[in-house]
């Protein structure tokens, strides 16, 4: 039904133009720009090198990321260049896709896609116009009209989720902005405050528990509530209340650095954009103590550590989902220490369904079996952990388990982190005990092996020491941290992976592993992190942007 109400729209002969000149709201990478520029295509750690080639060939013979490029965000990274090759380059191939796919056909016609895109070359409109003759112009309006009425028919065919706030968004952002298209914008904003009441819970919560999907949510609320006002239209208070609601949420899962915590399929974030998305929402609450959105924090000094604190989504919000309980992350000043892998998604479908598996994430692992499992019928977690417990009460300790392990191995998987008041040290204690009779009948009494990982984000240089009883981790900006542990298991550097969003591929790194056999109804395994004794509480670290990937 896509490809017909596509078809449908492609021929009509409305012909619109822009209602004021539009603001640009969106934020682009002048590196990635400029690799664009130069005929270098990366895109979901896929890289065709071809100076010639249009971005559309690239989509053509790469079903895997036309999806990526049917939505244009690249087009910010060719604004965000600005000069005149980079105008160029993206007026060619805007008008390209007007050529190829402006009939309705082609992958770009999905609804979700199309609200992305709307939103793009309109934010960018002066940008794409610029120097254009008026058959040109005429074209490009004609087509924004065809796309705009397409969406007005189709959104309510986008599933719950990112994938229809994305629809409605850019139905109303474009209603907004082009003339004669206002007549769509009513339903959609009622169905966009009706999704806000449904979708986002009262705590400012989505289903899929990802970070970096709910900042997503949070700038397409933004953009929303900014294009309403600045018309002088009503603003329900459905989408005021989710934006109220989701601030907090994200200011809690945001590390001492200022990146989000990456669990369930996110990201860092777009450098910049978490900051624009809290300036822009005009919400000034801070979190309350207790879980947000699942995840646990502490926070002290400079030091933060997010612990994730709840069952991972399920059902169909589960199919980006990690099985990832009780995995944690440590950030010190502007340094991530301890980290998750991150998604793999980007880099095909090996590394997606590795990087969603607990042994890819800073947490216990029994007999190399993750927490929860991952149908490979359906994509989607099953067998997740049905009872997390998490103890928030006190400001410098948490206190949580998962019964993950229950069903398969009679064991509960306990973890209690405390850290000192000035931010300095982290304990650590993680626990595997059976709870009654019935436990102790599925526990192996010839022992269950377990390993407990600590993945280290690339720039820490890690290398053991005190006769390889404990390792030193040496960050750029001088801090000098110590891990050590209480002997029961046995400690180890073993090679590890950064999954990164804009990399040409996985970066290698180091993960610390305490590996050991349960011989008993309970194990117990202490160890700590602490800063080095001669490392000063404050460092001048004047972070360096993180460099894209040299491509020769």
């Amino acid at each position: 039904m896509h490809r017909v109400h596509a078809k449908r729209a492609a021929r009509a002969k409305t012909v619109t133009a822009f209602v004021s000149a539009p603001e640009p709201r969106t934020i682009g990478v002048v590196a990635r720009g400029r690799q664009l520029m130069a005929g270098n295509f990366l895109f979901s750690g896929l890289l065709v090198e071809g100076p010639r080639l249009s971005i559309w060939d690239i989509a053509k013979e790469n079903p895997e990321v036309a999806a990526e490029i049917h939505g244009c965000r690249w087009l910010d990274d060719l604004a965000a260049v600005g000069d005149e090759r980079a105008r160029t380059k993206a007026q060619k191939w805007v008008f390209e896709w007007i050529a190829r796919f402006g009939d309705g056909t082609g992958q770009g016609w999905m609804p979700d896609l199309t609200g992305r895109r709307l939103i793009r070359w309109i934010n960018h409109g002066f940008f794409l116009l610029r120097g254009q003759e008026k058959p040109q112009s005429d074209q490009f309006y004609q087509s924004l009209a065809r796309q705009m009425k397409f969406l007005s028919r189709r959104w309510q065919a986008c599933p719950a989720g990112l994938p229809r706030f994305e629809a409605l968004a850019g139905t109303i952002y474009a209603g907004l902005s082009l003339e004669g298209m206002d007549a769509h914008i009513d339903r959609a904003v009622a169905a966009l405050a009706k999704d806000c009441a449904a979708q986002i819970d009262a705590d400012g919560a989505i289903a899929t528990r990802n970070p970096e999907e709910l900042l997503e949510v949070l700038t397409l609320l933004n953009w929303t509530v900014e294009a309403l006002r600045e018309t002088n239209r009503t603003i329900p208070r459905e989408i005021e209340r989710a934006v109220e609601r989701i601030v907090p949420n994200l200011r809690a899962l945001r590390h001492a650095d200022g990146a989000l915590a990456r669990f369930h399929g996110g990201g860092a974030g777009l450098e910049g954009r978490l900051d624009q998305a809290f300036a822009s929402s005009g919400v000034k609450e801070i979190a309350e103590p207790g879980l947000h959105m699942g995840f646990a924090r502490l926070t002290a000094g400079r030091t933060s550590v997010i612990v994730d604190a709840a069952p991972p989504p399920s059902g169909s919000a589960s199919a980006r989902a990690h099985a990832s309980t009780l995995g944690m992350e440590l950030t010190s000043g502007r340094r991530p220490i301890i980290v998750c892998c991150g998604s793999g998604a980007r880099f095909g479908d090996d590394w997606r369904r590795a990087s969603r598996a607990s042994g890819s994430h800073s947490t216990l692992c029994i007999d190399g079996v993750s927490s929860s499992h991952l149908s490979k019928q359906t994509d989607l977690l099953s067998d997740v952990p049905t009872l997390v417990r998490a103890d928030t009460d006190k400001v410098d300790m948490l206190e949580l388990s998962h019964n993950g392990y229950q069903a398969s191995h009679g064991l509960t998987h306990a973890r209690i982190l405390h850290m000192s008041v000035d931010g300095r040290m982290v304990d650590g204690e993680d626990l595997l005990t059976t709870l009654d009779t019935a436990d102790e009948a599925r526990f192996d009494p010839e022992g269950t092996g377990f390993s407990i990982r600590f993945h280290l984000h690339p720039d820490v240089d890690a290398e053991l020491d005190m006769g390889d009883t404990a390792v030193s981790l040496r960050l750029k900006s001088g801090e000098v941290w110590v891990f050590r542990h209480d002997g029961v298991a046995d400690l180890a550097l073993a090679p590890s992976v950064y999954l990164q969003n804009g990399r040409l591929k996985p970066r290698a790194t180091q993960q610390v592993v305490l590996s050991g056999h349960a011989m008993s109804y309970a194990t117990r395994v202490r160890w700590s992190l602490a800063k080095a004794q001669d490392t000063p509480t404050a460092v001048r670290d004047l972070l360096q942007a993180d460099p894209m990937d040299p491509i020769e």
